[in-house]
């Protein structure tokens, strides 16, 4: 076991309306590239784009080209370092940098870590997370309307692109905490290549 803290964070997609966020537990001492393989996982990317942290004027990256220009190194830097154990403290994640997905994640509150094995878990979210290549926010929400209006000129081609299975409004936290497991290891809460 662990000592330390874990946070409880809310991770909420800017802009999404209605909103579409997950709450997970994960301990401070996790990085943010692991709290990045954790923003995949709970969310439903699928790690196919770049990806960097902000925070404070900041990025942080695991990209060695971008580390040189001047970004921090994202694999060495964990939430207690950052002050990420604090009430209220936010850092930007960004998914993405063509359709721009942008994720705030605040700490709503930290607690004695008892059992650092159980972490990370998603305990809540609502809504599915949109398709990867969907256009961001407010291209995911044309797509949205397009799929439920059938005399939408572009009904029959957006729906031909979407999952027909695809429900916007499903959240499986069975399925996410099944990848979180899958992907951390159970003894000691770090991820598992």
């Amino acid at each position: 076991m662990i000592n330390g803290k874990a946070l409880q964070l809310k991770i909420t997609l800017v802009g999404s309306n209605p909103p579409i966020w997950r709450r997970v537990l994960v301990h401070e001492s996790f990085t943010l590239a692991d709290l990045h393989v954790v923003i995949q996982i709970v969310m439903g990317w699928e790690n196919s784009h770049l990806h960097n942290f902000e925070m404070g004027g900041e990025r942080f990256t695991e990209f060695e080209e971008d580390i040189q220009s001047g970004a921090r190194d994202s694999t060495s830097v964990t939430l207690r370092n950052l002050g990420l154990s604090s009430k209220g403290r936010t850092v930007t994640y960004n998914y993405d940098f063509g359709d721009d997905w942008r994720h705030k994640v605040v700490v709503e509150s930290s607690r004695p870590a008892k059992d650092s094995a159980l972490l990370p878990v998603c305990v809540t979210g609502r809504r599915a997370c949109p398709p990867e290549d969907s256009g961001g926010v407010h291209r995911y929400s044309y797509l949205l309307e397009a799929v439920a209006d059938s005399a939408h000129p572009d009904h029959d081609e957006l729906s031909e692109w979407l999952d027909p299975d695809f429900d916007p409004e499903a959240f499986d936290i069975d399925r996410v905490n099944r990848g979180l497991r899958r992907v951390f290891s159970e003894g000691n809460g770090l991820p598992v290549d």
